[in-house]
């Protein structure tokens, strides 16, 4: 079978109705942007329609991307101890990226993380979109710039911002913090304080969703 051609936007694959099922299968195919050229598969958003809160991420990393499933490697297993920190259950949950493919560069015979420019970023974008508009989350968590600069414009700054609840209408209530691996790529010494700062910005998710 021929290899279907690079376009310029998931627009072209977002299909007509929208559900959880439907995006998933057509985001398999989705050649929006080059980097599934590079990418073992698409890595699409793990959770129910039916979870009040959304949870965005930056793009899979080497482990999401082999086991097609989001926030399952290192920055993952931080991330599901802050949740529990912060007494939110990961399971009710919604859980994606801003970008689906993993983007990377060998060194050696590791695959190492590269973030994702603005192209490919905004070629993402639609099937964002489209989870938010099928899941429609009550609480909507941006992890680290990419998330937040996706959905609230290039000039947001997360360091300024984290863990305030954001004029948006893309939720009841918007809120950015760090994504979990920058507690990994911090300083050893740093990271207590760092992972206790992040479960502070998850406690006031937990707080919005029992308003």
């Amino acid at each position: 079978m021929a290899r279907a051609a690079t376009t310029a936007s998931a627009a072209d694959f977002v299909p007509a109705r929208l559900s959880l099922s439907a995006l998933r299968e057509a985001a398999a195919g989705c050649r929006g942007c080059h980097l599934w050229e590079i990418g073992t598969q698409t890595v699409f958003g793990e959770g129910g329609a039916e979870a009040e809160a959304m949870f965005v991420g930056e793009q899979p990393g080497d482990q999401e991307d082999k086991a097609a499933r989001p926030f399952v490697g290192p920055a993952g297993r931080v991330f599901d101890e802050a949740l529990d920190a912060a007494g939110i259950d990961r399971s009710t949950t919604y859980v994606t990226n801003a970008v689906k493919h993993f983007k990377w560069q060998a060194r050696g015979k590791r695959r190492i993380h590269q973030k994702p420019n603005w192209a490919e970023m905004t070629a993402c974008r639609p099937w964002l979109e489209a989870e938010l508009a099928v899941v429609k989350p009550r609480v909507l968590v941006l992890l680290g710039a990419t998330a937040a600069q996706s959905l609230l414009g290039r000039q947001f700054r997360v360091t300024q911002h984290r863990g305030e609840l954001l004029d948006s209408g893309l939720a009841e209530f918007v809120t950015a913090t760090v994504h979990p691996s920058s507690i990994l790529r911090g300083e050893p010494e740093e990271r207590d304080a760092a992972f206790a700062a992040f479960v502070a910005d998850l406690t006031v998710v937990g707080d919005a969703l029992k308003r």
